[in-house]
C-alpha cells in the first residue's frame, strides 16, 4: 500500500510538505504543490480518510440513521439530503435501526468519531430515549419531531393539521361514513394523524368513537385493514389511511371486492409519494414534500455545524392536501383535464 511516506521520497519533499499540499493547506507553493500531486498520480496514491480525519477535524461525511432504507418514502428523503449534502462536499453514511427504537443507540454509537453531524429519524414517541444516545458536542437534527432534545434541533410535520385537513375534504365531498387505517400505536406520526381525524370528525359529523382500523404503514396491512372493513358490519363510504402505501393497497383490496373509487367508496393517503399521482385513480393524499424535508433537515444541520454553540431550534412543516380522483364522488374521467372538478391533481 502506497503511503504518504512513499509520496514525499517520489517528490523530494518532507512528509508535512506532502500532507499539506494534498489537504489543499495554503502554506505550500504552487510549484511544490504540483510536483507532490504528480507524484501522488503516478504512485496511485490514495488517502487515508481515518488519518485526513484526524489531522484535519473534519471527516466531510454526514450520518443519517432511519429506521428503515426500503420504501418510497425513505429513498425520497435520502435523495432530498443528499442533495444538499453533495452540493457542500459532503457524503452520507446510512444506518438503518430496522425499525426498533432500541437500535437506535447502537446505530449512533456506530457513527462516532465517522461523521461531522448526525440525522436521525426515531419512530418513538417522545424521543427522550435519545438524549443520552446524542454524542455531546456532535451537531444534529431529528427527523419528523417536533421538539428539541439535548443539543439536537428538529424538523417535524404538522400531522394532525394535515390530517384534519384531509378528513375535512371527504366530507366536502359528500362523506359521512369515514373510517381510518391507523399506522403502528407506537409511532409518532400514526398517533397525531389518528388525533387529527379524530378531531375532524368530531367537528364535521359529530361521531362519537369513529371507526379506527390498525395498520403498519405497509401495503399489506393496508390491504388486511381493507379486508377487515369489509367483512365488518359497520358501513363506510370513505377511508382515510394514515399513508399512501396503506391506502395503495386498500385501494386494491377494494376493487377486487367490485366497490368502485371514489363513486362507492372514497380513499385518501397522506406523503404523496411517487407512486400516489400514478394509482388509478390517483390517490388524493397530503403532501409531506418528502425530499424536501430531507434537504431542509440536512439544511439546519449545517447551519448548526457552521454554528455548534447556537440554541437548538424546532421547524414543523405544512402539508398540502393534493386533491385527486379518489375522493372526486362526481362520475368523470379522470385521465381528461378539461373537466373542472374539486379534485385538482390527476383529473
Amino acid at each position: 500500500m502506497v503511503t504518504i511516506r512513499d509520496v514525499a521520497r517520489e517528490a523530494g519533499v518532507s512528509v508535512a510538505s506532502a500532507s499539506r499540499a494534498l489537504n489543499q493547506n495554503p502554506n505550500v507553493t504552487p510549484e511544490t504543490r504540483a510536483r507532490i500531486q504528480d507524484a501522488a498520480r503516478r504512485l496511485r496514491y490514495i488517502p487515508h480518510e481515518g488519518a485526513r480525519s484526524l489531522t484535519r477535524r473534519r471527516c466531510d461525511a454526514i450520518g443519517v440513521v432511519l429506521p428503515d432504507l426500503f420504501g418510497e418514502y425513505f429513498s425520497e428523503l435520502v435523495r432530498g439530503i443528499d442533495r444538499v449534502a453533495h452540493a457542500s462536499g459532503l457524503q452520507l453514511l446510512l444506518s438503518n435501526m430496522h425499525g426498533s427504537p432500541h437500535e437506535t443507540a447502537t446505530a449512533i454509537r456506530a457513527m462516532r468519531g465517522r461523521v461531522d453531524g448526525l440525522l436521525v429519524m426515531s419512530p418513538e414517541g417522545d424521543g427522550s430515549h435519545l438524549h443520552d444516545a446524542l454524542p455531546h458536542g456532535l451537531p444534529a437534527v431529528l427527523l419528523n419531531d417536533d421538539h428539541t432534545h439535548g443539543e439536537a434541533s428538529a424538523v417535524g410535520i404538522d400531522n394532525e393539521g394535515g390530517a384534519r385537513a384531509i378528513t375535512e375534504h371527504l366530507v366536502a365531498q359528500g362523506y359521512r361514513r369515514i373510517a381510518h387505517i391507523a399506522g403502528p400505536r407506537h409511532n409518532r406520526d400514526a398517533r397525531q394523524r389518528q388525533q387529527g381525524f379524530v378531531d375532524a370528525i368530531a367537528a364535521t359529523i359529530g361521531e362519537r368513537g369513529p371507526v379506527i382500523v390498525p395498520g403498519d404503514f405497509t401495503e399489506a396491512g393496508g390491504a388486511e385493514a381493507a379486508r377487515l372493513l369489509i367483512a365488518g358490519r359497520v358501513p363506510f363510504d370513505a377511508i382515510f389511511c394514515a399513508n399512501d402505501m396503506m391506502a395503495l393497497g386498500c385501494m386494491a383490496v377494494l376493487e377486487d371486492a367490485g366497490l368502485a373509487i371514489p363513486d362507492d367508496v372514497g380513499v385518501a393517503g397522506f406523503d404523496d409519494i411517487p407512486l400516489a399521482g400514478y394509482a388509478s385513480p390517483p390517490l388524493t393524499t397530503m403532501k409531506v414534500h418528502i425530499d424536501e424535508l430531507g434537504a431542509h433537515a440536512m439544511t439546519i444541520l449545517l447551519a448548526r455545524m457552521r454554528d455548534d454553540g447556537a440554541a437548538p431550534t424546532t421547524h414543523i412543516l405544512a402539508p398540502t392536501l393534493v386533491a385527486r380522483a379518489s375522493t372526486a364522488r362526481v362520475k368523470f374521467d379522470y385521465r381528461t383535464p378539461s373537466r373542472t372538478h374539486v379534485a385538482t391533481e390527476g383529473n
